[in-house]
Parts: structure tokens; C-alpha cells; sequence
């Protein structure tokens, strides 16, 4: 997987092969990525800080309960919830009615696209700014 130092978002993913893909997507916005494995992602989220995390996980999985965990302590530290979190799914989940609650901003229907994944990205840079630009 990815490592790339202080990346503006983070994919987090079982499949090596999906979060390629996700972060070829988010590339093309500019937006430099790393992805991780649901088991490295709390040491990654804290040697980083990103931006935005896009899961592609089920929120059930019994490796995602310290996740959320953890995004929720970083998200309660910054007045804009920073970071964003998108949530990638098969099925029509509605965010707060999964098991991460109130963490997940927004969640993107499967198969993911650039048309797909582009308007969540800018609704989610329109509500707490310009992810363009390294985080301090």
C-alpha cells in the first residue's frame, strides 16, 4: 500500500487492488493520498492527520471499532470535524445510521467513479475548506 508522508487523505481498505483505485481517483483532484490497511490505519491516522478518510470497510467489521474510535477523538479536537470521512457502500446506508454514527460525513454508492466520488469530495471541501492545501 501507499506510504506517502502527511497525505491529505487516507484510504483505508482490506482490498490492496480497491485502494489503488480509490486513491487513482482522488488524485485527479489534486489531493495527495496514502492507503493503509484497516489493521495500520490508527498508526497511520496519527502519524499523518489527514484531511479526509474514505473507508472502504464494512462498519460492522470487528477491526473498525478502535478506528472509529480514534476518528472520533481527532474529529472532537477540531472545530470543523476535521477529519472528513467518507464511507464507501453497497448498499443505501444514510450517515448516523451505521455503526461508525456520527463520524462518517457522507457515504458513496458503490462502484466508485469519478462522477461518483468528485461531488462528495467538493460538498465536503465546500463545508470545511480547501483540502488542496497542506494541513499545518
Amino acid at each position: 500500500m501507499t506510504d506517502v508522508a502527511k497525505a491529505q487523505a487516507l484510504v483505508v481498505g482490506s482490498s490492496p487492488i480497491n485502494c489503488v483505485v480509490i486513491s487513482r481517483v482522488v488524485e485527479r483532484f489534486g489531493i495527495r493520498v496514502s492507503s493503509v490497511a484497516p489493521r495500520q490505519a490508527t498508526e497511520r491516522l496519527t502519524r499523518e492527520e489527514p484531511a479526509i478518510v474514505i473507508l472502504d470497510l464494512q462498519p460492522s467489521d470487528g477491526d473498525c471499532a478502535e478506528l472509529f474510535e480514534q476518528l472520533r477523538a481527532m474529529r472532537s479536537r477540531t472545530s470543523r470535524s476535521l477529519p472528513a470521512v467518507l464511507l464507501l457502500s453497497t448498499t443505501n446506508t444514510v450517515p448516523g445510521t451505521v455503526e461508525a454514527g456520527p463520524v462518517v460525513d457522507m457515504v458513496v454508492a458503490r462502484p466508485v467513479t469519478i462522477d461518483r466520488l468528485q461531488p462528495a469530495i467538493e460538498a465536503l471541501r465546500a463545508r470545511n475548506g480547501d483540502y488542496s492545501a497542506p494541513r499545518a
